[in-house]
């Protein structure tokens, strides 16, 4: 998935996959991940936006870009969450959507 590379290209930490399409009906997929501070959480979010775009796809809105607390971009029918770590854990996504599949995801070419 292009989201996913494109954050790990910028040390994304955590980052997760949720299939939500068995218990949602705004959205498939969910990318979720961590940067450590707004600075790498922006370019995260810089990095997924310049590679979808790339590929033909933009983002229906983009929020929390500029607190870069937790950065939600939303593709229709997947969102890209990127976290603080505090953030990650306050919200808990990944408890929220507990009943959502992990995609596995394959390892990184540099892994």
């Amino acid at each position: 998935m292009i989201a996913v590379r494109a954050a790990e290209s910028k040390k994304a930490s955590e980052v997760r996959v949720l299939d939500l399409r068995d218990v949602s009906t705004f959205t498939d997929f969910f990318v979720i991940c961590s940067g450590a501070n707004a600075r790498q959480i922006q370019a995260i979010c810089d990095e997924v936006e310049l590679e979808l775009k790339r590929d033909g796809e933009l983002p229906l809105g983009i929020e929390g870009y500029d607190k870069a607390d937790w950065v939600l971009a939303d593709y229709g029918d997947f969102i890209v969450h990127i976290f603080s770590p505090a953030a990650r854990e306050f919200y808990g996504l990944e408890r929220l959507w507990r009943q959502a599949k992990d995609v596995k995801l394959p390892e990184t070419a540099g892994a």
